[in-house]
């Protein structure tokens, strides 16, 4: 008994530890309009600004599964979260530009070093607990994101100030950081746990890696394209009222976070390789229902199919990635993770130009494709995700 509620405990502190940087990012999110207004930033000024944070994500890339292998996801966990909400208040206090800019690439490359390690630490927990749970760890962000954008919007609606807001998330988060550090799995625990896994080399990488990096690519573009373009769909192609401009947004991201809650029951039954194989079919279908009838009710269940559909499929990567066995699982985390990642970056500017040259259906139509390559790849390596 005690051994089963101190491993739930374990699980409880990575989930608090998934759910701070939903919050935080949500509130950074919610407040942009606010921070554009403060610097007196037009469009084209913002845009600017904000592809810092990918920049930051991209120039940590290198390191973060080394440094995590190194020190400990532990250790590295508790630093990048800490140094996560630190940065959060410091975009807060920006009163330049350049100094918007510079908190800005510090908070990508702390998101990029805190992924590598939560999910290094949430492949450990799923082992233990010997079935599948990551993806109700990523429900928790996204959950975290849920409630950070409905504090953000109770902040910007009092009219209190950013430094405010952000400053009470900063205490907040510290506590149940202070609070969820003793449970965290500790890194000599994890190190045994991988004493066995030979070192990594290059020329030994596993090829299924980019193969889930290439599934969770996929995913994440398609995930982008929601967060930007679905309500931009509504608002230019779907025409409702003003009221149900951003439906679509929320049907993705409402049917996105339940999913993460449901799917690890679904991995359990069938499999991660039938999983992913509906997940591609769902984004598949979703995205070609909203382009082909481009109404209110077909949209927004459209996009509520895509929504379930990338709820799973990056977590089951990840929680595959780690279980491989043959390098260490913040290695083979980091490896997923960086290809993927690149999907969610390039994913809303590609629409962007597909959009430009072919109209924003046509673009969405050819996005869907995406959920095809998930589902043909999940079926050709289906014995390896086992």
């Amino acid at each position: 008994m005690s051994n089963l509620s101190d491993l739930a405990r374990k699980r409880v502190a990575v989930a608090a530890y998934y759910f701070v940087p939903g919050v935080v990012f949500a509130s950074w999110a919610s407040r942009i309009p606010d921070v554009k207004q403060m610097l007196h930033l037009s469009n084209g000024q913002l845009g600017t600004v904000l592809f810092a944070i990918p920049i930051g994500q991209l120039l940590m890339m290198a390191f973060s599964g080394i440094l995590v292998s190194r020190f400990g996801s532990k250790k590295m966990l508790v630093l990048s979260e800490l140094l996560y909400v630190l940065v959060l208040f410091c975009i807060g206090s920006s009163t330049t530009v350049f100094h918007l800019i510079l908190s800005l690439i510090a908070f990508g490359m702390m998101a990029n070093l805190m992924n590598i390690a939560t999910n290094t630490q949430a492949c450990l927990v799923e082992k233990m607990y010997g079935r599948n749970i990551m993806s109700s760890f990523h429900g928790l962000w996204s959950l975290g994101g849920f409630s950070g954008g409905i504090i953000g919007a109770i902040f910007a609606n009092t009219l209190l100030p950013i430094d405010v807001h952000f400053g009470t998330i900063l205490a907040l988060s510290i506590l149940i950081i202070a609070v969820g550090f003793r449970f965290l799995i500790n890194d000599a625990m994890a190190k045994a746990e991988e004493e066995d896994v030979p070192k990594f080399s290059f020329k030994t990488i596993d090829p299924i890696l980019f193969l889930l990096g290439l599934m969770g690519f996929a995913g994440m573009f398609c995930e982008g394209t929601v967060y930007d373009w679905s309500s931009v769909y509504f608002s230019s192609v779907v025409k409702p009222d003003e009221a149900f401009i951003r439906a679509g947004y929320v049907a993705g991201m409402g049917a996105m976070t339940l999913g993460r809650f449901m799917a690890d029951g679904f991995v359990t039954k069938y499999g991660p390789a039938r999983v992913l194989k509906v997940c591609g079919g769902l984004i598949l279908g979703g995205l070609w229902l909203a382009a082909a009838l481009p109404y209110l009710i077909p949209a927004t269940l459209g996009f509520l199919l895509v929504g379930f559909g990338i709820s799973s499929s990056v977590p089951i990567c990840y929680s595959i990635a780690g279980k491989l066995g043959t390098i260490k699982a913040s290695i083979a985390i980091t490896i997923v993770s960086s290809i993927s990642f690149f999907g969610f970056l390039v994913g809303p500017p590609v629409i962007g130009w597909l959009a430009e040259a072919t109209g924003l259906r046509i673009a969405i139509s050819i996005a869907a494709c995406l959920g095809l390559m998930i589902a043909f790849v999940a079926a050709k390596v289906g014995k390896r995700l086992s």
